[in-house]
């Protein structure tokens, strides 16, 4: 059982919450986040940074993951930074409260009035991703007096071994400027021509949900050899290196995650001897975890509807929900451990593909264990703490469902859940 979650009564909780009851309280399909497994996941790479690197560094939230006021409220108290990629992110981050010098400001392709909106607020650092950015940013800062401290995103050329979809190191990838070609150098050139930006550093994500350290290893490595190129070319000295994210979460049993604490040991052993054989001094390290923080703190509720048998085929369970709340299943195959939450002490012994209510073929898992359900049990599906909510759809007038957040046995609204009224609220 993943951390947080617990069997009381039959009944599965989080927090030591009851689920079925936060079910009847507040409806399904209903999103529920454990803030304690959330807050010692930062710990945790806090801790790393701390260890590994002398605390010359900051651990920034992928808030991507999971945007809200909430989430962007605890990072602040946990002392860390946040990365964002939008103006709708960086909106609701800044309406928190949060500190905009510890915000990093992402996208491949940022508008005029994104922009400008960062520069405005004093965002801490723009990661650049093209050349067309390099021009209209420094014309913004020209407009506002303003010098802005940038990094380039770099694409290092790394295959990361995972989905084709959320791969975003090599050099296919829209992100960026490739290294191999010596595009990256050219972008480093007219970065430091431009007189409104001050180049501080470079920035790599190589993809999500990997489980290997060697990746990893090979883009630190990959990326103080370039720090070392553009101090021999330039003159120049690159201070910060943010190497990103993708570190993996258990979704199933087929799922093998290593400790955080290990990806961070041996990235930072990778890159302090990179740096001592190129005769560098080791860049301020910043990295970017996002669904390794809320991914397994959270759990979507659904209650069960009919059962559909097809013989010598297949059992389907509809939810109320489906790809509405969760498209990742109809987009790369996303696998699910799912829980009957009323019976959770009960041995799985029924397996059944979990069927949305979307008029579409809307599947939340096939083949998936689980207790035995009837109409009107409460369905836990587990670890979508990430890229559920902030992915979800209003797909067939859907309303996009509530969150709460557990903590010490107590519960609170997050989100509220949508209505008929908000979904016509634009409409005219």
């Amino acid at each position: 059982m993943y951390n947080g979650l617990t069997v009381k009564n039959s009944h599965l909780h989080i927090g030591n919450v009851d689920t079925v009851e936060l079910a009847k309280q507040y409806g399904t399909p209903l999103y529920v986040f454990d803030e304690d497994v959330i807050r010692n996941a930062i710990r945790e790479y806090k801790n790393s940074i701390d260890r590994y690197y002398d605390g010359n560094g900051m651990t920034l939230y992928a808030s991507k993951a999971f945007s809200c006021l909430e989430m962007y409220r605890i990072a602040a108290e946990e002392g860390i930074g946040i990365d964002v990629v939008s103006g709708g992110e960086l909106y609701t981050a800044l309406k928190s409260g949060f500190n905009p010098q510890n915000i990093f400001m992402h996208g491949n392709n940022k508008s005029e009035a994104e922009l400008k909106m960062v520069v405005e607020n004093a965002v801490g650092h723009i990661v650049i991703d093209s050349f067309d950015e390099i021009v209209l940013l420094d014309n913004i800062a020209k407009e506002q007096g303003k010098t802005v401290k940038v990094l380039l995103r770099i694409k290092p050329g790394i295959d990361a071994h995972t989905h084709d979809f959320i791969k975003t190191g090599q050099n296919d990838c829209k992100f960026g400027f490739m290294l191999e070609s010596g595009e990256a150098m050219v972008a480093v050139e007219q970065a430091l021509k431009a007189k409104n930006l001050l180049l501080t550093g470079f920035h790599c994500h190589i993809g999500s949900q990997i489980f290997s350290t060697d990746p990893f290893c090979l883009a630190a490595e990959v990326m103080a050899k370039f720090i070392a190129d553009v101090k021999q070319k330039f003159s120049h000295t690159v201070t910060e290196l943010n190497l990103g994210g993708g570190f993996g979460i258990r979704y199933t049993d087929e799922d093998t995650p290593l400790p955080y604490d290990a990806f961070m040991q041996k990235v930072s052993t990778t890159l302090k001897t990179t740096c001592k054989d190129l005769d560098i001094t080791v860049p301020r390290v910043y990295i970017e975890p996002g669904r390794s923080i809320v991914g397994h703190a959270g759990i979507t509720l659904y209650t069960v509807g009919p059962k559909k048998q097809i013989p010598d085929i297949r059992t389907y369970v509809a939810v109320d929900g489906g790809m509405g709340d969760n498209p990742r299943y109809a987009l790369y195959g996303a696998k699910y451990e799912a829980v009957v939450a009323n019976k959770a002490d009960q041995p799985k012994t029924f397996t059944a593909t979990i069927a949305g209510k979307c008029c579409e073929s809307d599947l939340l898992g096939e083949n998936v264990k689980m207790q035995e359900p009837q109409n009107g049990d409460i369905l836990a599906v587990l670890a979508t703490g990430a890229y559920n909510y902030s992915m979800a759809s209003n797909y067939n007038r859907l309303p996009r469902p509530a969150a709460v957040m557990v903590k010490n046995s107590e519960h609170r609204l997050i989100i509220k859940r949508e209505t008929y009224e908000d979904l016509i609220s634009k409409d005219i």
